[in-house]
């Protein structure tokens, strides 16, 4: 059990004085509770030889004056040890985020939202359960009981033995029925971590399941597995019954022995009527500890199950980051890819000896079929794919010669797939740059041509957006996006189709703002529509994952290629919607 435990070292070392204070409080708590059994058996010895009011004043007050003492040192224990795991609990929770943060793209393409956060909410509780009620409860049964065993001792060491029988027995309950609760465990929180992940993405695909009318069967499959998650809990539920009442037998049955050979004891004068009594106090002090045993057992199992999810998220390694020899430095915009070729893990290569210069401050168009890879290209630049070493050179240094956080600061950056995260339009707009000024704010939205729709909003540039922008149109987000973009003034700056949904008037305008904006730094945009491209320095088609043509658009015309096809297609396309 103990080697579970090991991952959370790092954060028992770094609350060691917390939990050493809290562990001489303990000891104190119980050191000083031990002593009311003592005191209650004096007590009744003494009365036997008269009662006056003066004893049961002086026996009295000892007893309030013990039980206040050891109230103290118990809010002590609580307050120190329950504090530290909520500590610990905040430490690891940043910690997870914080490693969770770090990883690559790929990394949510393997692992279920619905996992990563059924980890960072149920197993973090139970993890902070085992640190705090379960270590308090633990060190209380262990150091009362050790405190407790001198004293039974002394009254009659015929008699604690007697009493102490059962509890090998207990010993062994513990045992069996702990492994067991730690297994079957294991299985509730697999099973919690598909429900939940489940449940998002039927939250997260609402519109589609209810477009297909599959409301009825995903509500079926649900239940399905939330019933065999029950069925999973109240296994367990079975075995924590089967535990806790076979303690209390095994309690009960020490009790009873204490009561048969006590009494015997005192009809035979070995002990006093007070002893037997102070005896029996012992015993009714060790009955909670004892019973706690079958709890703690459960927070042990449920904790140590807990660490071991918990811990495989923290060892996750991002797969794209910091190269020891990479520097912070500034970004001036010149992209080089050099025989570049790209797949994904365990895939068959997608691009496939890209020769391509970008020049600082100049803009490329990469146009081609569906499939081609031009995403795919795109994301090597900020490194959210990772290509072959000296594949990708910006500035004629190898990509991975910069740091992450620099490269990233200088690149603006609009995915094909647009987010926005639930608060107001101005906090999605200068997500990327926190200390943005409203002037700043509104000029980028200008500039993406949104600025107008945003004002008619009743709460403008305030408006909340709701869960990833489910307020704003397809078109809105692209341009709120383009806008976030925008504001980070970047040196290179990337639109992935960001204008696929907006109309050939609108996407006029925002180019009329982008070209302005696109002066001085180098631009790479993906698109499907000529219009948007043709006013490139450059213009790639990419075709299977290879560069078919490249040149300006003219030059391409010329060429009488891909290109020329796809331009008379879309004039084609345009003449007829025109016509009807």
């Amino acid at each position: 059990m103990f080697e579970r435990l090991r991952p959370l070292n790092p954060y028992l070392r770094r609350y060691w004085k917390s939990l050493a204070w809290g562990g001489v409080a303990t000891i104190l708590y119980n050191v000083i509770k031990v002593l009311i059994p003592a005191v209650i058996g004096r007590a009744v010895d003494d009365m036997q030889h008269g009662l006056t009011q003066a004893k049961i004043l002086h026996h009295g007050l000892s007893l309030l004056l013990i039980a206040a003492c050891s109230a103290i040192f118990l809010y002590i224990t609580r307050q120190v040890i329950i504090g530290a795991s909520r500590e610990i609990e905040f430490d690891l929770r940043n910690d997870l985020f914080s490693n969770l943060e770090r990883q690559s793209p790929s990394f949510y393409h393997t692992h279920r939202t619905g996992d990563i956060m059924a980890r960072t909410t149920n197993d973090l509780n139970a993890v902070r359960q085992l640190l705090g009620p379960a270590i308090m409860y633990s060190a209380n049964t262990i150091v009362f009981t050790a405190a407790a065993l001198p004293f039974m001792y002394r009254i009659s060491p015929r008699l604690t033995l007697c009493a102490f029988v059962p509890l090998p027995i207990a010993s062994v309950l513990v045992q069996y029925f702990g492994n067991r609760i730690h297994r079957r465990f294991e299985r509730i929180q697999a099973m919690f971590s598909d429900i939940s992940a489940k449940a998002q993405e039927n939250f997260s695909g609402a519109r589609l399941i209810r477009a297909f009318a599959q409301e009825e069967a995903e509500i079926a499959s649900f239940e399905t597995a939330n019933r065999e998650y029950i069925r999973r809990s109240l296994y367990l539920v079975r075995l924590m019954a089967m535990l806790w009442p076979t303690l209390e037998f095994v309690l009960g049955l020490s009790l009873m022995i204490t009561l048969l050979v006590g009494g015997h004891e005192v009809v035979s004068h070995r002990i006093s009527v007070g002893q037997f009594t102070a005896f029996n106090v012992y015993m009714v002090q060790l009955t909670w500890p004892m019973i706690a045993v079958g709890w703690v057992v459960n927070l042990f199992q449920r904790g140590t199950a807990s660490i071991v999810r918990i811990d495989e998220l923290l060892k996750q390694k991002p797969s794209i980051a910091d190269e020891p020899t990479a520097v912070a430095q500034p970004v001036t915009g010149n992209i080089e890819f050099n025989h570049l070729t790209f797949g994904y893990e365990g895939g068959p290569a997608v691009l496939h000896d890209i020769n391509l210069r970008i020049p600082a401050g100049t803009s490329l168009a990469i146009v081609g079929p569906t499939g081609s890879g031009k995403s795919t290209l795109v994301n090597l630049i900020p490194r959210l794919l990772d290509a072959a070493p000296g594949a990708v050179l910006i500035d004629g240094r190898p990509i991975r010669h910069f740091t992450l956080a620099e490269l990233r600061k200088d690149i603006g950056f609009v995915p094909q797939e647009t987010f926005l995260f639930s608060d107001t339009i101005r906090q999605n707009i200068a997500f990327g740059k926190p200390d943005a000024t409203s002037d700043q704010v509104q000029d980028a939205a200008t500039i993406a041509h949104i600025s107008t729709e945003i004002l008619e909003f009743p709460k403008g540039f305030d408006t909340m957006v709701g869960e990833r922008g489910v307020t704003l149109s397809g078109g809105q987000k692209q341009r709120t996006a383009i806008a976030r973009a925008v504001i980070r003034d970047p040196r290179i700056l990337i639109l992935d189709d960001a204008l696929a949904s907006v109309d050939t008037y609108t996407e006029e305008r925002i180019l009329s703002g982008l070209r302005q904006c696109m002066e001085g730094r180098t631009t790479v945009f993906i698109s499907h529509r000529i219009s948007t491209a043709r006013n490139a320095d450059q213009i790639a088609v990419l075709v299977s994952g290879r560069i078919a043509e490249l040149g300006t658009h003219d030059e391409l015309l010329a060429r009488n290629g891909y290109y020329t096809s796809l331009f008379e297609k879309q004039r084609l396309e345009e003449e007829l919607s025109v016509a009807t």
